[in-house]
């Protein structure tokens, strides 16, 4: 992670807009997805940064997440991108456990459609 995506992670939590432990969780998803040899930077992460700790966020305060009218359109963009979608499905079951905050579908399709973006931002993988 670039100094820049630990900026908006770090102004996200001091100005009281997420929970230190939203802001730990989203850190950890990156820093994983760093690991894994994705590029996670402002300009590739940044939009997936915020989205998923103010979803997180949303979700611990309590707050409503409505189903979106594109929902179909996301899950059919996301049909090419099943590595995406299934990463997705994990970070939401990692939320649950570490947060009692579980992505509903519609959010889980909204990380997965940032997830793809971020492969296709990142230089290949080859899995051993």
């Amino acid at each position: 992670m670039d100094d820049q995506l630990a900026l908006r992670i770090k102004l996200f939590r001091e100005s009281g807009q997420v929970r230190p432990e939203v802001a730990a969780f989203v850190t950890a998803e990156l820093d994983a997805l760093g690991a894994e040899g994705r590029t996670v930077t402002e300009e590739t992460a940044g939009t997936l940064t915020s989205h998923l700790m103010m979803a997180l966020t949303r979700l611990l305060n309590g707050e409503p997440i409505s189903e979106f009218p594109t929902d179909s359109e996301i899950t059919a963009e996301l049909a090419g991108h099943p590595d995406a979608v299934a990463r997705a499905r994990a970070v939401s079951v990692r939320a649950a456990s570490e947060l009692g905050a579980p992505l509903p579908d519609s959010e889980i399709n909204f990380l997965g459609l940032h997830l793809a973006l971020l492969d296709q931002n990142s230089p290949p993988r080859h899995e051993t």
